[in-house]
């Protein structure tokens, strides 16, 4: 017989339900809201996988899916599960880190560049029909080569920016990282520093960290103080990651120049939110690895860990290895 699968993602390809199927006995739900929850919760009671992109896997949903054996995560962030009681139901939890590293430095590099040279403010000047030809200095950025990036979290989508910005930019690369990254440091000429080193220094700051308790909140008032007024902040980790009240307040007494934010506190975010009102922040809904052939290979890749762990097998990806241990 085959396992029972349930997905709750939203549009997954039709190549990776085909996949999943060949299998498994596979349920799909594109959404999750307030007419499809319970059969969701029924479909989970004797399921035994859950791939799934956000959706909070916790005591309380795991009390609904006594059978489940993995959760499949197509993101490399898991901030989603709860670990700890994932382990100690051993229940296997996986993720899909690497596909995704290029598509997301793209971005980054995108942020950069809209929020340096003010790409999204002066398209809308121009075709609101307002350039003037003596506007000059107005339109005015600021350069992105040559200068200064400093990288908060050197995993391998830090790396993947920095490699941009070394060999495409000539910019000087400072970072800031639970360890060092020897390999960045030689090939990239990238400095290892403290955190307040980096602010000081960087023209640039993107933040890439992965959401922990340990990194709630980890930039605020006093990171914003550190930076160049000259500097721009960029994130595209989680938005909890910064205390955007701080954010806010930074920008609004100048003492940072522009902000790019591929993610936000509160997602989606509010049309009340002050920074969506500001000239001077690049805002984007999140979609750091948002492209057709990136999101395929991340949906492929969390089916496949999935596969292999209802399959008795060490998923390639596993992020409580501890789990599949005490199965054994």
């Amino acid at each position: 017989m085959k396992p029972k699968v349930v997905v709750a993602y939203n549009k997954v390809s039709p190549r990776v339900l085909d996949f999943l199927s060949e299998s498994c006995e596979v349920t799909n739900f594109e959404r999750l809201d307030t007419e499809s929850l319970p059969s969701f919760y029924e479909t989970l009671r004797d399921a035994q996988g859950l791939l799934t992109s956000g959706v909070k896997v916790d005591s309380a949903l795991l009390d609904q899916a006594p059978d489940l054996k993995i959760v499949s995560n197509i993101a490399v962030g898991y901030d989603n599960f709860q670990i700890p009681e994932l382990s100690k139901r051993k229940i296997m939890a996986t993720n899909t880190p690497g596909v995704l590293n290029d598509t997301v430095a793209d971005t980054v590099m995108g942020l950069i560049l809209a929020a340096a040279r003010r790409i999204p403010e002066l398209n809308q000047y121009v075709k609101r029909g307002q350039w003037n030809a003596d506007d000059g200095v107005n339109l005015y950025g600021t350069d992105v080569h040559h200068k200064v990036l400093g990288i908060i979290g050197m995993g391998g989508i830090g790396t993947a920016v920095a490699k941009r910005a070394h060999f495409g930019f000539d910019m000087p690369i400072l970072y800031h990282n639970r360890s060092r990254h020897v390999e960045a440091e030689q090939t990239l000429n990238a400095v290892y520093c403290s955190l307040e080193e980096l602010c000081k220094q960087s023209d640039f700051v993107v933040l890439l960290t992965p959401l922990t308790p340990q990194t709630v909140k980890l930039i605020g008032e006093k990171h914003f103080n550190w930076m160049k007024n000259s500097g721009i902040f960029i994130n595209a980790s989680r938005g909890a990651t910064v205390d955007e009240a701080a954010l806010i307040q930074a920008l609004e007494n100048k003492e940072i120049l522009a902000a790019g934010l591929d993610v936000f506190e509160q997602e989606p975010v509010s049309p009340d939110n002050k920074l969506l009102t500001m000239d001077n922040v690049v805002a984007v809904p999140h979609i750091g690895s948002a492209t057709h052939e990136t999101r395929l290979k991340m949906a492929m890749l969390a089916a496949e860990n999935l596969v292999s762990g209802l399959q008795g097998k060490m998923p390639p990806n596993m992020i409580n290895r501890e789990a599949f241990e005490n199965l054994l």
